[in-house]
């Protein structure tokens, strides 16, 4: 078992040990590669979403740790399945865009490709498709909201599709598919 592996395999998904892991990794940066690649093992889905969770707080303290590896990140973030694994990919990805688009005091500027942000586009579309947890969704919404601001044709796929789900949306995608309506028609305007 690697080092890594020995860091992120706690027996108990407590915020202690998630955040002891990703110090760790933040202390050894050379194993991100490693990492994300567990994020991705089909077969040890317990190892996954443990990988991914680290990775989202690796990230949450210190984004720029992750821009090296933004190919190794996006070329597979279409493959997990599971919402344990999603949530943190989705929050890692709203991070990404929001110091992208905005002016992040927090964070430098990501290099984002072209190539990564059609794959994130085609990622948060799915995840907004296939029904999955608000949390996953809303922070796909934001992601598709941010790059519609540089590509045109998204805005408006993403109004039509969240005025149709808004109906027979939870409260939290209500409020969450509200906001971003609402941000789109001012944009729009």
């Amino acid at each position: 078992m690697s080092t890594l592996l020995a860091q992120i395999n706690y027996a108990k998904a407590y915020r202690a040990n998630r955040l002891a892991a990703a110090h760790w990794v933040i202390e050894h940066p050379e194993t991100l590669p490693e990492l994300i690649d567990y994020i991705y093992l089909e077969n040890q889905a317990d190892i996954c979403h443990k990988a991914a969770w680290v990775l989202e707080f690796v990230a949450l303290e210190n984004l720029s740790l992750l821009y090296p590896y933004l190919d190794l990140f996006f070329n597979r973030i279409t493959f997990p399945k599971k919402d344990q694994t999603l949530r943190p990919l989705a929050n890692i990805s709203e991070k990404l865009c929001l110091a992208y688009y905005k002016n992040s005091k927090k964070y430098s500027k990501p290099p984002l490709t072209s190539g990564h942000k059609e794959i994130l586009i085609e990622a948060c579309f799915d995840w907004i498709i296939t029904d999955k947890k608000v949390a996953c969704t809303a922070r796909a919404m934001t992601c598709l909201y941010l790059l519609g601001t540089e590509i045109d044709w998204i805005h408006p796929e993403l109004q039509v599709m969240l005025e149709q789900k808004l109906p027979s949306g939870t409260p939290g995608y209500k409020n969450r598919a509200g906001k971003i309506i609402q941000k789109i028609s001012h944009t729009n305007c």
